[in-house]
């Protein structure tokens, strides 16, 4: 796996380290991996399980194989930044605090990118693919009525066909409002078939949808269309972004370049 195909949160070497827990293999006197050989970097079972708890903590879940081999690739960057910081003696005053010996080898790195001058066509480029990012979404509000009990889909409809005659939406189940819900949350919460029959359904009708999960009773107040972001009204909100992602593709190349001087060994446990 390369620095360009992990997910963009582990893209940048360190900083996806401390948004997810500065004590992800953090913890000094617990360094795995290390070999008596300082250009052998093994990758072994303890790596797994530190990941993984530190995962459940944050998530409350194990992380799928993707995610895990991503993390394994965080604990690699790290470890090289650490081995280097060591080599380049910025350990001075540090030596018991790993993470920030980590920070200041990122930092040398660091001093040494080189940003290119912002081009209009590139900048234009950048923002198409990253749209995704600026423009404002379609957006759902609706109601779920949530059964207790029994949510069969001969259930769901007698309860949805007893709300179009007028009963209460509270009278046999919670209610809750979802307003201007994003339509990706709604497709990553209740699944796609979900949305794409909310989206060609009509307002304020209750509904009985089928979910990823179960049957459920639901009534959609409102639908907006999306609005496409305009690059000129947001141009230096994209510039420092583009700087931003330009410069951690820099930092992780960098890192990538240093880990040809090592040799990795993965544990069978840790492919």
């Amino acid at each position: 796996m390369n620095a360009s195909s992990l997910p963009a949160w582990l893209r940048e070497p360190l900083l996806h380290f401390a948004v997810l827990g500065a004590l992800l293999f953090g913890v000094d006197h617990y360094l795995v991996g290390r070999s008596t050989d300082p250009h052998v970097i093994v990758v072994d079972a303890a790596v797994d399980r530190e990941a993984i708890e530190v995962w459940k903590g944050s998530r409350g879940r194990e992380p799928d194989a993707e995610e895990l081999a991503a993390l394994r690739k965080v604990w690699l960057q790290n470890e090289v930044l650490y081995r280097e910081g060591l080599a380049m003696q910025v350990d001075k005053g540090d030596s018991s605090i790993r993470e920030r010996i980590i920070f200041k080898a990122l930092s040398v790195i660091d001093a040494n990118v080189r940003m290119p001058a912002v081009d209009d066509a590139v900048l234009a480029q950048w923002f198409e693919a990253h749209r995704v990012k600026y423009d404002d979404p379609q957006r759902i509000t609706f109601q779920e009525a949530v059964l207790d009990g029994d949510n069969s889909e001969k259930a769901v409809r007698e309860f949805v066909a007893a709300l179009n005659k007028g009963l209460a939406a509270d009278a046999k189940a919670g209610l809750r409002v979802f307003k201007d819900r994003p339509v990706a949350t709604i497709s990553q919460s209740y699944g796609d078939d979900f949305l794409v029959t909310m989206q060609a359904s009509p307002t304020g009708r209750w509904l009985a949808v089928q979910s990823k999960d179960a049957w459920r009773a639901i009534n959609i107040d409102s639908i907006s269309a999306a609005k496409p972001a305009d690059l000129n009204d947001l141009r230096n909100v994209v510039i420092q972004d583009w700087k931003d992602d330009v410069g951690s593709q820099q930092r992780s190349a960098a890192v990538e370049e240093l880990l040809t001087k090592y040799k990795v060994r993965y544990s069978k446990s840790a492919p």
